[in-house]
């Protein structure tokens, strides 16, 4: 299986929007569409995938921003977790407060579980609540990435002051979830630059390996 990614900052709260897929097959995934729909759908093309879900990692504004166009255009259907789907009824209101233009995005068509395979690219999903209820990651193993939302940056952790933010359950999803991953792993997170699972064990201040 011959995997290509590719993860860029998107929207005005640049977020990391990732597109993945499978070179043999040509069947991939979108990971947090925050914006400019345009960037998207173009490395879209340029990776010559055809898009087989819309993924997030969770329903902060800035993570859905263009899932409606992104939908429109590739006709994939949504995923998001459950938990978090008070947050996604709330898109409007998350828009005024930024005043940021709102675009409605439909309803989710599937809802995330915990361990479910995104199989066109040999990837799993990780429920780590925390930074929201239904906070969820995404692993691909042989590649060894990690698209950790807005659950673990570098030398940082999501913030847990929102609606559905809790800095223990935060602390133990990336504790017992991520830190047992492979410490060579990238992980791609939700803003700002990559770092690995490794350098986060051993140098994160706010969650440790072992505390």
């Amino acid at each position: 299986m011959a995997i290509v990614y590719k993860s860029f900052p998107v929207g005005p709260l640049q977020c990391n929007c990732t597109i993945i897929g499978n070179t043999d097959t040509g069947l991939g995934y979108v990971i947090d569409p925050g914006g400019d729909a345009d960037t998207i759908l173009e490395t879209i093309r340029k990776l010559d995938l055809t898009i087989e879900g819309i993924f997030h990692t969770h329903a902060h504004l800035d993570h859905f921003l263009a899932s409606a166009e992104i939908k429109d255009a590739t006709q994939a259907p949504i995923y998001l977790h459950e938990a978090d789907r008070f947050l996604w009824d709330t898109q409007e209101i998350q828009c005024q407060f930024f005043n940021i233009e709102y675009k409605p995005a439909p309803p989710p068509d599937y809802k995330i579980e915990d361990e479910q395979d995104l199989e066109h690219c040999a990837g799993k999903c990780i429920h780590t609540p925390g930074h929201t209820l239904g906070s969820v990651s995404f692993y691909f193993e042989n590649e060894k990435v990690l698209v950790a939302g807005d659950t673990l940056f570098l030398g940082s952790v999501g913030r847990t002051d929102l609606p559905g933010g809790d800095f223990n359950t935060l602390k133990q999803s990336i504790q017992r979830r991520l830190y047992t991953l492979d410490e060579k792993t990238l992980v791609i997170p939700g803003h700002g630059p990559e770092t690995t699972i490794g350098q986060e064990m051993t140098t994160n201040m706010f969650v440790k390996y072992n505390s």
